[in-house]
């Protein structure tokens, strides 16, 4: 999962929580237009994309692990586990549901309609396409620049502290006995 999935995720997830902390409102009570609109969204936004992977994931660690455990059924293993994931496929719309339900529920839906044309616009789009490399310059940006003010604090604190305490001869200055007396 990249750094801007899970930051829109993580950013979903904390609205999702404050609003069920702090609103009344029931999957009775979202209308079938408002979760349509919800749905939009989540597909231009690609919000659920990233667990297109657990099934087959999961499939092929459940293969590795039984095959490990009994090697002469490869074919059966292999099979079964294929034939039962498929069948789990359409399980994805329980995911599909709740993501909406959840989106719809912290988004108006006239929020949801924008929220959509915004993502499939080319603007929208490049956004998807180029946004987590953005984020990784921005993060290691971000890096660099807390280092550089952790440092430069740490040198001003040290050099305010060294002036004080040499001027009340409450230690010695860091120059050393020569260059203090300048």
């Amino acid at each position: 999962m990249n750094l801007a999935t899970r930051i829109r995720l993580v950013a979903a997830s904390t609205a999702v929580a404050v609003t069920f902390a702090f609103s009344p409102v029931t999957a009775q009570e979202i209308s079938a237009s408002h979760l349509a609109a919800a749905r939009s969204a989540i597909d231009a936004i690609n919000a659920t994309d990233d667990f297109d992977s657990v099934l087959p994931q999961a499939a092929a660690a459940l293969k590795s692990e039984l095959i490990r455990k009994n090697p002469d059924m490869v074919a059966l293993i292999n099979a079964t586990v294929d034939e039962k994931a498929i069948e789990l496929a359409s399980r994805r719309v329980d995911l599909e549901r709740e993501a909406a339900q959840a989106y719809a529920r912290v988004f108006s839906e006239q929020e949801l309609t924008e929220i959509t044309n915004f993502y499939e616009s080319p603007t929208g789009q490049k956004l998807i396409e180029d946004g987590p490399i953005v984020t990784r310059e921005v993060m290691k940006a971000g890096e660099i620049w807390r280092r550089g003010v952790a440092r430069d604090l740490a040198q001003i604190v040290g050099q305010q502290i060294q002036t004080a305490t040499g001027a009340t001869g409450g230690g010695e200055s860091a120059g050393g006995g020569e260059g203090a007396a300048q």
